[in-house]
């Protein structure tokens, strides 16, 4: 593939296939970025630190080297990857008709139905891993709002593009729990925040969920046309656009210093595609201003001339594929395909290794980082390939 130029459809739809044929090489059972405490000895010697916790965490996720087969983490079913593959898939056959792809969908998608995480009114799902983060401690397979988000827009799409009201019931479902699971962080009339994971502890507000949840509602309400969802919706996407900075960016949490994080670049998309979806599905142009304030920082500030993905807005490197990812993604959805091309064409050439079918992790000053992570890196690639072939012909 000449990577200086832009690429095909078909010349994507061949990077695709070969990367949806690595997570079928593993049964879609891959490692994941914050999956350490999936080795049972690291584990068991966290214990219930939070200290060994993130220390164990953190180690194993920020080493250059792919130790994870080493040090026995075991591979999982990721349910945010399942979801964004059988997007992916959907897309493909929604371009081509293949009804291998939607077959293949469907399969992911059964087993997300069939695997639930349980312990809350409506359908929701989690990691398959403990995780301890900087604000919260999520036991295996605890359910949260942003893995949550991602399995209900799959199950939208598989509704619309397969026209099974099955999907759409359990989408229903899925916003039981967004809606009604603990806890609301901040609410009034107009504006309402919610947590990352429904715990009555919480106080940690991190800015994209609540777009996430907000951006899947909207949509379900315009789909069933239901006017309380949408009023829901609203409120949830309004307490984000009211958090956004004077030059059109977001910081990661709330308030900005509960966490490092500053401008990031995949957060900053989820927010932006979040805020575009409500608009499209509510018909209210109420966000257009702050999304046209948000899209041109995260154009100019959140990547390179070459199409590289900053990491954040003040700190480059690491580049990192779900950056580059999320950047085809946004750009393509909201019909910026030169945009779209440029990281497209970067990522090709700095990212893919043709040899073994598997995106680059990271790519850092002088060195790649070559981990094999099927969510992060394999997932994200394939919905940006089918979202950029799907943009491409409209």
């Amino acid at each position: 593939m000449k990577t200086l130029t832009t690429p095909t459809p078909t010349e994507c739809l061949d990077v695709l296939e070969r990367v949806l044929q690595t997570a079928r090489d593993i049964s879609y059972r891959g490692y994941s970025k914050h999956d350490a405490l999936n080795a049972p000895w690291l584990e068991a010697l966290a214990g219930d630190s939070r200290l060994r916790r993130l220390i164990a965490i953190q180690t194993v996720m920020r080493s250059p080297l792919h130790v994870r087969p080493l040090i026995g983490v075991r591979r999982a079913v990721n349910p945010k990857g399942h979801s964004l593959f059988a997007r992916a898939l959907l897309a493909r056959f929604r371009v081509t008709g293949a009804e291998r792809d939607a077959d293949e969908a469907r399969m992911l998608l059964g087993e997300l139905l069939d695997h639930p995480s349980g312990g809350f009114p409506g359908l929701s799902w989690g990691y398959p891993y403990p995780w301890q983060d900087g604000g919260f401690f999520a036991p295996r397979n605890f359910p949260n709002r942003v893995v949550t988000s991602f399995v209900g827009q799959a199950l939208l799409d598989a509704y619309e593009t397969l026209h099974d009201a099955h999907y759409l019931e359990a989408a229903r479902n899925v916003a039981t729990f967004l809606l009604d699971a603990p806890k609301t962080l901040f609410t009034d009339d107009a504006h309402r925040c919610v947590s990352y994971v429904p715990r009555d502890d919480i106080t940690w507000i991190v800015m994209d969920v609540s777009a996430l949840a907000g951006a899947f509602t909207a949509k379900l309400a315009s789909l069933v046309g239901d006017a309380s969802l949408m009023h829901e919706a609203g409120r949830l996407v309004r307490y984000v656009v009211s958090k956004q900075t004077d030059e059109g960016a977001w910081f990661y949490a709330e308030p900005p210093s509960a966490s490092r994080i500053t401008h990031d670049n995949y957060h900053t998309g989820f927010i932006l595609d979040a805020i575009a979806q409500y608009g499209d599905s509510s018909g209210s142009n109420e966000f257009d201003g702050a999304y046209a304030k948000g899209i041109r920082f995260y154009e100019e500030r959140l990547f390179e001339p070459d199409g590289a993905p900053r990491f954040m807005s003040d700190q480059q490197y690491p580049y990192d594929i779900h950056g580059a990812a999320q950047g085809i993604i946004t750009f393509s959805l909201h019909r910026r395909m030169p945009m779209a091309a440029k990281v497209l064409r970067w990522t090709l050439a700095n990212m893919w290794d043709p040899r073994s079918g598997w995106f680059y992790y990271q790519k850092r000053r002088g060195m790649r980082t070559k981990i094999r992570e099927l969510r992060w890196c394999q997932a994200w690639m394939s919905l940006a390939l089918a979202t950029y072939v799907e943009a491409s012909g409209r």
